[in-house]
């Protein structure tokens, strides 16, 4: 499991996170400057726990902080703080506390108490359903669906330390919000080129079923209800959501770009 919750990070930081970051107003002319940081990070995912991975791993922290200065930046110049904005914000914030996560794993740390596989999930997890479901949320979408992915997220964030009652809170408002986003992306799939249209449609479509995974989860915690085992939830809800619909997706946007 931990091989592949591994393989769909490396996604994350190699591809996913820098296609994503040319399609945000904080872009710099190029993302040459991210795989100096997100390479070292990729390595330390291989590696034996140990000073090297946890070296490689600090490099990734630091180009995470960089989106942070480039969320600051962007606020300070437009001192603006809508519901699109929340989004972006989140997404530039998310990867730090996804490799925070990383960090401590790296260093064989129980960070606030989290044993290394709540680690490691915690890595993948905000390089998704924090990095790439606010960036779609800022690309796709407004109003309530830019809201409440940003909110949803920060919610099972905080449910971590306060208990499962507020982690089935974050799903369950986190859940709506990717049903909203995705509806977004089927409406803009209608004014597409063939291409453009399927990654838009396969994008959307697999949040009905994923998201429906997480609340069940999330709910089969709190209540005696059935939920999948850890393992088949990786390989279920989060493959799909990481190469469904975070790569289909930002493929897609690349492609209405390049357009």
């Amino acid at each position: 499991m931990i091989l592949l919750v591994h393989a769909v990070v490396s996604l994350g930081m190699l591809i996913v996170v820098p296609l994503g970051l040319t399609l945000l107003p904080t872009r710099t002319t190029s993302t040459r400057w991210w795989f100096a940081f997100a390479v070292p990070g990729a390595v330390s995912l291989w590696l034996p726990r140990g000073a090297v991975s946890i070296t490689l791993a600090s490099v990734y922290f630091a180009g995470t902080v960089v989106l942070i200065a480039l969320a600051a930046r962007h606020f300070l110049h437009h001192r603006a703080l809508q519901a699109r904005q929340i989004a972006l914000y989140t997404a530039l914030v998310t990867p730090s506390i996804a490799t925070l996560a990383l960090v401590a794993e790296r260093s064989s740390y129980e960070l606030f108490g989290f044993n290394l596989t709540v680690l490691s999930l915690t890595v993948a997890h905000f390089h998704f359903a924090g990095f790439a479901a606010a960036l779609m949320a800022y690309l796709s979408a407004d109003g309530l669906a830019a809201v409440s992915v940003p909110l949803g997220t920060g919610l099972v964030l905080l449910g971590f330390f306060l208990g499962d009652p507020v982690e089935l809170a974050g799903a369950v408002v986190l859940t709506a919000g990717m049903w909203l986003v995705g509806w977004s992306l089927w409406r803009r799939s209608r004014r597409a080129d063939r291409s453009t249209a399927i990654l838009l449609v396969v994008s959307g479509s697999v949040l009905v079923v994923t998201m429906l995974l997480a609340v069940s989860w999330a709910l089969g915690h709190v209540v005696d209800t059935p939920y999948l085992p850890l393992e088949w939830m990786v390989a279920t809800h989060g493959v799909a959501n990481a190469v469904g619909f975070a790569l289909c997706g930002v493929l897609a946007m690349r492609r209405e770009e390049a357009g």
